[in-house]
């Protein structure tokens, strides 16, 4: 476990990105088993890699598609209670700072018209600062923006950038770390210090930490917002063979 927390905490993001093609594969072969199963890719394992940056949790990174609990609770809601896999139309989509997990499957969905934007990622089709993106009003049907808004100060600015981007009828996935024994989010931007942002706020390079304040954040932009509990929709077996954390909240959002 201190060897992956090392790795995480010490090699810039964009580099694990590249690497992690070339090791990705010798993981996999290495941890082939029964035990587990990615439901992105249908592979199984006798154990998921650890994941974190300060605590570590057990069996939480797949070695195959690289998904964490939040993607692979994702996955399930789009592809059992939405039409991103099903629609007859093409659906034009917004992917901010690209998970590797859906990247080679949504470019490849006939149905999709799919770019992604960062302003970091080495994966990311477009450049972009997320507080000023470079597209047009209503140009979107589905807008995905995962473990991204915690990075960012102005949070309400890059907010109302998602919100002007999708379309009357669309919907977003904004999934964010959470602690939801919050009622308000936390942000002190007194606290400077790399080690004790780790600590306080989850890491280093995160700004703040979001309570359960963050769906009606959503909601004063213009969204309509559903606080969705998707696990409780998951038999028990498979909450734990698809190694997915019980009571994780998606925050599903509309413009109506």
């Amino acid at each position: 476990m201190s060897f992956f927390k090392s790795i995480l905490n010490t090699i810039p993001r964009p580099f694990l990105i590249k690497a992690s093609y070339v090791v990705r594969p010798l993981i996999g072969l290495y941890l082939k088993g029964d035990k587990f199963t990615d439901p992105i890719d249908g592979k199984s394992f006798r154990k998921f890699l650890p994941y974190g940056y300060g605590k570590q949790r057990e069996n939480a990174l797949s070695p195959s598609t690289l998904s964490l609990e939040r993607h692979r609770l994702m996955w399930l809601f789009l592809k059992d209670e939405t039409k991103f896999f099903k629609s007859k139309e093409k659906l034009k989509v917004l992917h901010i700072a690209p998970e590797q997990c859906f990247l080679d499957i949504f470019r490849n969905q006939d149905n999709l018209e799919y770019i992604t934007s960062d302003l970091e990622s080495p994966i990311a089709d477009v450049k972009a600062d997320i507080c000023d993106l470079p597209f047009k009003d209503n140009e979107f049907d589905v807008v995905f923006c995962n473990h991204v808004l915690e990075h960012i100060p102005d949070d309400t600015k890059a907010m109302q950038e998602l919100f002007r981007v999708l379309k009357n009828g669309g919907f977003g996935i904004f999934q964010i770390p959470q602690d939801l024994s919050r009622a308000i989010t936390f942000e002190d931007n007194s606290i400077t210090d790399k080690k004790q942002r780790a600590e306080i706020f989850g890491q280093y390079d995160h700004v703040r930490v979001y309570g359960r304040d963050y769906f009606n954040k959503l909601r004063k932009i213009g969204f309509r917002v559903d606080e969705v509990d998707y696990t409780k929709k998951i038999a028990p077996e498979k909450l734990e063979r698809f190694c997915l954390m019980k009571g994780e909240i998606l925050p599903v959002c509309y413009k109506n």
